[in-house]
């Protein structure tokens, strides 16, 4: 009987160690930032990474944001003017004073954005039908015969320039001897000036006027 009882008193014992409550520890929480992270960086279906917004177009800007532009032509106070990026012709004619009454502004787009360094014309129509004739040409009389006759009395050295043949020094001749004899009284005079032949009078006689 007694080795019964230990008997019984041994598997008691060892049923209610067995038996007892265990602490479980409980899960690390997962960190959603990071968990974010993976999701952005895990690679889509087709194996293409999920692209970035990419970065918007740097401002049109010149030096601290501003752009200089040159108004010239029929405008009231013509030059260099600096307006702030993002300005418009319209605003380049206001900062030049208005355009003056009767200028032509056909083909003018007021509404245009403006760049850094650009040349603004107002009113002056462009390549050989401007105004002033011969001066509508670019000088050394490589861009043709003028539109009209050219005054050897009244024309600058760079009108002088656009006649055929004509260069910077020939040009400074005919004034100088326009100053020097109180100008033209004939065509027939502009074989007097030093550099000019026959040859070259004859091909200037027709384009030039007293």
């Amino acid at each position: 009987m007694a080795v019964v009882l230990v008997a019984a008193g041994v598997f008691a014992a060892v049923h209610f160690w067995s038996g007892r409550p265990h602490s479980v520890r409980a899960p690390d929480p997962v960190n959603e930032a990071a968990h974010a992270r993976t999701s952005m960086s895990t690679p889509s279906p087709d194996g293409a990474e999920a692209p970035e917004p990419s970065p918007g177009s740097p401002p049109a800007t010149g030096p601290g944001g501003h752009i200089v532009v040159d108004v010239s032509g029929k405008v009231r106070r013509p030059g260099i003017r600096q307006l702030p990026s993002g300005a418009r012709v319209a605003d380049a004619l206001r900062a030049a004073g208005g355009v003056r009454e009767g200028a032509d502004l056909t083909g003018l787009n007021r509404a245009r954005v403006l760049m850094d360094g650009e040349q603004i014309v107002v009113g002056v129509p462009r390549g050989p039908s401007a105004v002033g004739g011969a001066g509508a040409l670019a000088p050394g009389g490589g861009g043709g015969s003028p539109a009209g006759p050219v005054s050897l009395n009244t024309a600058t050295v760079e009108q002088l320039e656009t006649l055929p043949g004509v260069g910077p020094v020939l040009a400074q001749h005919i004034v100088d001897y326009r100053a020097q004899h109180g100008g033209f009284r004939s065509i027939d005079e502009l074989r007097e000036v030093n550099g000019i032949g026959d040859r070259r009078f004859a091909d200037l006689q027709p384009l030039v006027g007293p």
